[in-house]
């Protein structure tokens, strides 16, 4: 398989906290020789840091609940639990992000951090890539409420037991791309991960 592509011609469509922008683009078929020009939108929103947050004495993890846009028609509704996560900004590392917004979004401290696996997001029309992280925490309190005012965030912190978490996540109450394979990821590892952190698990 030839894997070239030539970009033709590409205008800006919208510049705010996101860019959004519109390529005419030909790339090589499976089937050999040129497909023919297509059109399509690609959102640039920056690359991101998330981290499932486990605190090995309780054998539990820390999620965030708060309000998501894309998930206002979700029938569910529009308060998420999720991981606590940040955009990278300029000069900073991943692991720089989850450290920091550990402690805006939980209230905690990071003591050790584990890599999982860095995915792209959407790739049918996001050029968002995620670096996603275990990290050793002593959980907050359940309930306790964080986010920086001038952000707009109103989070509030769910500590969960192992279990409860995996159980919640198999039947569909945690339903974002995120904190499912960062889950799934722990169900895999969980003993692994019991024996370097002295988990009770």
């Amino acid at each position: 398989m030839d894997y070239r592509y030539e970009l033709l011609d590409s205008e800006l469509c919208y510049q705010g906290f996101f860019r959004l922008q519109r390529h005419h683009l030909r790339h090589m078929q499976f089937a050999g020789g040129w497909s023919p020009t297509i059109t399509r939108e690609l959102l640039h929103r920056g690359h991101a840091a998330a981290a499932l947050l486990y605190d090995p004495k309780l054998d539990a993890v820390v999620l965030i609940e708060q309000f998501r846009i894309g998930a206002i028609e979700h029938p569910g509704g529009p308060w998420l639990t999720e991981l606590v996560a940040g955009y990278i900004e300029a000069g900073e590392s991943a692991e720089d992000v989850v450290r920091r917004e550990v402690l805006e979004e939980a209230g905690c401290r990071v003591e050790e951090i584990l890599p999982i696996h860095s995915y792209l997001v959407s790739p049918g029309g996001s050029v968002e890539r995620m670096s996603l992280f275990c990290a050793r925490v002593q959980a907050p309190a359940d309930g306790s409420i964080h986010g920086l005012a001038e952000e707009g965030e109103d989070i509030r912190v769910r500590v969960l037991s192992v279990d409860d978490a995996l159980e919640r996540m198999h039947n569909g109450a945690i339903g974002s791309a995120t904190p499912i394979i960062a889950l799934q990821w722990l169900e895999l590892h969980r003993r692994e991960l019991s024996l370097r952190w002295g988990s009770k698990a």
